[in-house]
């Protein structure tokens, strides 16, 4: 697109300049995300608690022969339920880790840059200096 014409016409300080845009695009953007991922994983942890707390109430108040209901269907909902909360908390905690790995690549891709740039005698004029 136009985009990327604008970053391959310029010759390179023009790509340079495009690419360290796009590097200081993603490391915020990166950081929140992960920050976002984190504080989902967290609150699931406390559902997964509330669950496992309510359940032994549920099975304590089963045992109890006064009372004439049977709550071992509620129990299995529960359970089921605290199975998708674990299953939630895998897939965020393997996304997180990709996304972990995302920032690393970034931020060595970011070093690599700037060791290139200042082994070619400074920033191109108009690039973010140290």
């Amino acid at each position: 697109g136009r985009v990327k014409m604008a970053a391959g016409s310029g010759g390179p300080a023009a790509r340079e300049l495009f690419a360290e845009g796009l590097l200081q695009f993603l490391r915020p953007a990166v950081r929140q995300l992960d920050g976002h991922v984190h504080a989902v994983r967290e609150s699931q942890v406390e559902l997964r608690e509330h669950i496992d707390s309510l359940a032994t109430e549920l099975c304590r108040i089963n045992e109890d022969q006064k009372v004439a209901l049977d709550l071992d269907p509620y129990v299995k909902k529960l359970l089921n339920a605290r199975r998708r909360v674990v299953l939630v908390n895998n897939i965020l905690q393997n996304a997180q880790e990709r996304l972990r790995r995302l920032n690393h690549s970034v931020a060595k891709e970011t070093v690599r840059r700037k060791a290139m740039l200042e082994a070619a005698g400074g920033y191109p004029q108009g690039l973010p200096g140290k």
